[in-house]
């Protein structure tokens, strides 16, 4: 491993941010150090804590446009502790792979944004507009009070982002190849059919839930929803649990259980999806109720001042013409892009998130912080003094 690597300023950062356990809600200290970083560049901090979680809202500059790198300092569990090669909270380099939970997903893009503001403010410090930082510790888990609640409180006092970039791990082979301009929305349902239980030898005096169910559950998995467009596949619809039964084979179920999760495009919103699984329903005549669990709109950021600065930055530091994309699950980005904020998100691979040994290429998190750098320019820079 050369010292160039190991001494490198984003990974020391990378390291200094993944040595903390931060597992969701817990920030363990790291927007705190982040916030230091920033203020001695001219940032005014305001941390806003709501219930369990650690938000961080940072500016430096009043007007506008207002560029703005959002993240999380959160991150999933670690999990058994016996299949990590080196633990988890000790961030170590092993053939040029830095390793630690984080490293990822998305502590090593907090280091990059970091180290590419810093370099940008020093060499622009007279840049156009201003530059903020919206950070939480609540997107792993239930995402109630990080994001949104920061938004609303921006949008209850009218400070808009213009541009954001948030840190995601979109790449696939090689960091910068695939950039995701928008995202799917979702929604999730709880089904609940209901019968009449009773003894499975006298079939006149029960309602089979099960029976009962497949005809409508087979419908909506083979419904067609839209044809998408060109930026969204054709929505989708996934039964991810199906439940029912008491154990015993000579007894009829009084109820089943079906989760069912939807990923839709532009084409769709909630209320025409509810309007169709109510539909289909209601024809097969079913004795049901739905919870529903509404978790982001669907949001696309087309060609403009954010995509094309990305765009060109990423073919500047790597030479890659890279891919705009939309798949993937959500993201914070789904909380931003409502306000009319140009929203996409860029971060090293994704290979390893969520996954014990999660790792990341030094060399990438490296290249990050110069494309980062470079989109400032391309957005934001006037002559250099």
């Amino acid at each position: 491993m050369s010292n160039k690597l190991t001494e490198n300023i984003v990974i020391t950062l990378a390291k200094d941010l993944i040595a903390r356990p931060s597992v969701t809600p817990e920030d363990f200290g790291c927007q705190k150090m982040m916030a230091e970083r920033l203020t001695s560049l001219g940032f005014k901090n305001e941390s806003m804590v709501f219930e369990d979680t650690t938000n961080l809202w940072s500016r430096r500059g009043t007007t506008e446009p207002v560029f703005c790198f959002a993240g999380h300092t959160d991150v999933v569990p670690a999990g058994n502790l016996d299949l990590w090669h080196t633990p988890p909270f000790e961030p170590t380099i092993i053939n040029g792979m830095l390793h630690g939970r984080g490293a990822a997903d998305m502590k090593g893009s907090l280091a990059a944004m970091l180290v590419a503001t810093e370099r940008f403010v020093n060499d622009y410090p007279d840049h156009q507009g201003s530059i903020a930082y919206l950070i939480t510790s609540d997107e792993e888990g239930p995402f109630i009070n990080g994001t949104t609640r920061v938004i609303d409180t921006l949008e209850a006092r009218n400070e808009k982002i213009t541009y954001c970039i948030v840190g995601e791990p979109t790449s696939s082979n090689n960091v910068g190849d695939v950039v995701k301009n928008g995202r799917r929305g979702s929604i999730s349902g709880e089904l609940i059919i209901h019968g009449k239980q009773g003894h499975v030898a006298y079939p006149e005096h029960v309602k089979n839930p099960i029976h009962l169910a497949m005809p409508a559950l087979a419908e909506l998995s083979q419904m067609h929803w839209d044809h998408g467009n060109q930026y969204f596949p054709e929505t989708s619809f996934q039964l991810s649990n199906i439940e029912s039964g008491t154990g015993a084979t000579n007894v009829v179920p009084g109820h089943l259980v079906a989760l069912f999760n939807l990923r839709f495009s532009t084409e769709l919103n909630f209320q025409n999806i509810i309007d169709k699984i109510d539909a289909v329903l209601t024809e097969h005549q079913l004795n049901y109720e739905i919870k529903w669990t509404f978790n982001g709109k669907p949001f696309i950021t087309e060609p403009g001042t954010l995509v094309d600065s990305t765009i060109k930055a990423i073919k500047t530091v790597t030479d890659i013409e890279a891919e705009l994309s939309t798949s993937g699950g959500t993201s914070d980005g789904r909380f931003i892009a409502p306000t009319g904020a140009q929203v996409i998100e860029l971060g090293p691979c994704n290979t390893t998130i969520h996954q014990v040994n999660e790792s990341v290429s030094c060399e990438d998190l490296i290249s990050l912080a110069d494309i980062y750098y470079h989109i400032l320019i391309n957005a934001l820079a006037s002559e250099k003094t």
